[in-house]
């Protein structure tokens, strides 16, 4: 079997075009810099420094505001850092989460080594197996558009696996300071006022 055929910057492109007004949570690295390369935005939480726990956040993000759809987009070394994670996700069932996994088959953030996807690994069918009720794993444009079509009509939880070519994302770095990004994404969820007061 040849190689992935899709780009990932055409990829997440066509993904924030039909993310509404979804959250999104972004895993460490190159998935932070193809969010904030296509569609940054206040409503978006770059993590930095926290690998394997990208699912985790938006889990929390979902079943806190049941009322907003929580997007997770991430890259194939984090997701399998955090496999665990699938399994929380399928437990807790909520109905408003997308995990979205941009599987190059490499570690991009140090090296390009070859991750265990590269060598067979499902994600997929890991999170079919922890109990995700919709999964798929997308190989090309067709898949794609299945996918955005799940994503906006369809059952959650979701995960799928975009296999996507290996490769450098645009340079395009969001904001470091955890800090801001907390204050910054509180406000745009909460608003202004709320988001000041403590808990």
């Amino acid at each position: 079997m040849s190689g992935p055929e899709l780009e990932r910057d055409e990829v997440v492109s066509r993904l924030m075009q039909a993310r509404g007004d979804a959250l999104l949570i972004t895993g460490l690295g190159s998935p932070g810099w193809d969010a904030a390369a296509s569609d940054h935005r206040p409503e978006n939480f770059y993590l930095w420094g926290g690998m394997g726990c990208a699912v985790m956040t938006g889990l929390g993000c979902a079943l806190a505001r049941p009322d907003r759809k929580v997007w997770v987009l991430t890259g194939d070394g984090d997701a399998l850092m955090g496999i665990g994670s699938l399994a929380t996700v399928a437990v807790q069932r909520p109905e408003n989460l997308a995990i979205i996994v941009l599987d190059n088959e490499h570690y991009g953030e140090t090296g390009m080594q070859p991750t265990h996807t590269f060598h067979g690994t499902d994600l997929a069918a890991m999170a079919a197996g922890a109990g995700i009720p919709v999964t798929a794993l997308v190989r090309d444009d067709d898949g794609l558009s299945g996918l955005i079509d799940m994503l906006d009509g369809g059952r959650m939880p979701l995960f799928a696996a975009v296999k996507v070519r290996a490769g450098k994302p645009k340079p395009v770095l969001p904001p470091r300071d955890g800090t801001y990004l907390k204050t910054r994404f509180r406000q745009a969820v909460l608003g202004p006022t709320e988001a000041v007061q403590p808990r």
